[in-house]
């Protein structure tokens, strides 16, 4: 059995995919905010290092795979908390556990979503963010709105993940990444009870191709197959997990 580290493991996508791989019998080190074998706040530097320093305690002979499933969603108060929390966070947590998930040529997976492509990519937030220039980023967003937010740190980190699966892969590590649609967990409660984006939100699940959201057990079952030796070839996918709605709104590109 193998040992695992995710970020966000205390509720939504990230504990359903916690209890999945506990039940295969694997080791799961689980990091959140409130919750979990290790407590860290990701918006920070200092939280970010203290994930990094316990799973490298917790893991010291490596890593099967790591999810940085963590993430806030729209509505988050203030939009910064995003950015750091969604793209920043994640950068950080999977540079610094690289080297464990390397000594056991393992997966990192990240969470993406179906809205990132939303947002364009020549978008000054998202430039930022792949700059590597969190203040800039932050500083822009808080001008700008939540759906941009969002969006724009899930197209962001895609686009990280691209462009690092051969570096990743040379060292023997799988990079992938899945892009859930609306699923229902605490962070799309969150959204739908907002006044400004929830009818929205609403509006748009019911009118995807499967007609509605998706339980986290649909999404983490798909995270388990990506993290496992049957998808052993597959690197730099993001797998659309969403009820055919980038399908539906994206056609004509793949």
């Amino acid at each position: 059995m193998g040992i695992y580290a995710l970020t966000g493991g205390a509720t939504g996508i990230g504990a359903e995919l916690r209890r999945q791989l506990l039940n295969e019998g694997h080791n799961v080190i689980s990091v959140d905010i409130q919750e979990g074998d290790i407590i860290a706040d990701l918006s920070t530097p200092d939280g970010r290092q203290l994930a990094i320093d316990e799973v490298r305690a917790r893991a010291p002979d490596g890593l099967d795979g790591f999810i940085p499933c963590a993430g806030l969603p729209p509505v988050a108060k203030p939009l910064s908390l995003v950015t750091q929390v969604n793209y920043f966070g994640v950068v950080a947590t999977v540079e610094g556990l690289r080297d464990l998930v390397a000594m056991k040529r393992g997966s990192i997976l990240i969470v993406t979503s179906n809205s990132a492509p939303m947002i364009d990519t020549e978008d000054v937030y998202v430039q930022a963010c792949l700059a590597g220039d969190e203040a800039t980023a932050c500083a822009d967003i808080e001008a700008r709105d939540g759906h941009t937010a969002y969006a724009g740190s899930k197209r962001a980190i895609a686009i990280w993940m691209r462009r690092n699966v051969v570096d990743y892969a040379a060292s023997g590590v799988r990079l992938n990444a899945i892009a859930p649609g609306a699923t229902l967990t605490p962070l799309t409660e969150r959204v739908m009870a907002d006044p400004e984006l929830g009818q929205i939100m609403r509006d748009f699940a019911d009118n995807v191709p499967s007609g509605g959201t998706a339980q986290p057990d649909q999404i983490a079952n798909v995270m388990r197959f990506m993290l496992g030796p049957e998808a052993s070839f597959i690197y730099g996918a993001v797998f659309f997990v969403d009820g055919g709605s980038d399908a539906m709104l994206r056609s004509d590109e793949f």
